[in-house]
């Protein structure tokens, strides 16, 4: 798949189902992500790759955060946030590392780290892979943030759910007239 078509062709699944990417393939994906634009070449990112029973870990983490967010929460969305991580045969954590410089403001710094994300995904597509990118409370959670072992000024950008699509998703024609203008000034 060339990286045109990569790009036009990728659309979220969340059905996922083994296999996930196997070692070269990660490793092909992790070059993809240190590729992203980063301004003063601070790398700002992390990744934290998570397989097999390092999910269930995972979902205890996101269960105790759900805890102390919500003290009356059921068992139900216990349970329902405890099996999150095990929706997808991998999960791969980015979190922007924002660093304090003269130059390049956080938010620069996020979106490195957002981009590299999103080249975690397009090359998971082009090596037939198939994925997710969720976000959501977890992802603003400090008690999430320091048991993934982030300080308070990293900020994490996505959980990115990857495996094989358990059916191809259905992808729709969009127009661009909606989003896109030329401007002349």
């Amino acid at each position: 798949m060339d990286a045109i078509e990569a790009l036009v062709t990728r659309k979220s699944s969340a059905k996922l189902i083994a296999p996930a990417p196997g070692k070269e393939d990660l490793n092909i994906m992790m070059q993809a992500a240190i590729r992203a634009p980063d301004h003063c070449r601070l790398r700002p990112w992390r990744f934290i790759v998570i397989e097999g029973s390092a999910r269930e870990k995972l979902g205890r983490i996101f269960e105790d955060a759900l805890k102390a967010r919500d003290p009356d929460a059921s068992e139900a969305m216990l349970n329902k946030e405890r099996n999150k991580p095990l929706r997808a045969p991998m999960v791969i954590i980015v979190i922007a590392k924002v660093e304090e410089h003269p130059k390049v403001p956080g938010v620069e710094q996020i979106l490195s780290a957002g981009a590299a994300a999103q080249n975690i995904m397009l090359s998971a597509h082009a090596l037939g892979y198939a994925g997710i990118w969720r976000t959501g409370k977890t992802c603003f959670d400090p008690k999430v943030n320091a048991a993934l072992g982030a300080s308070e000024t990293d900020q994490i950008v996505g959980f990115l759910y990857l495996g094989t699509a358990e059916r191809t998703p259905i992808l729709l024609e969009e127009s661009i007239d909606e989003y896109m203008e030329i401007w002349e000034g």
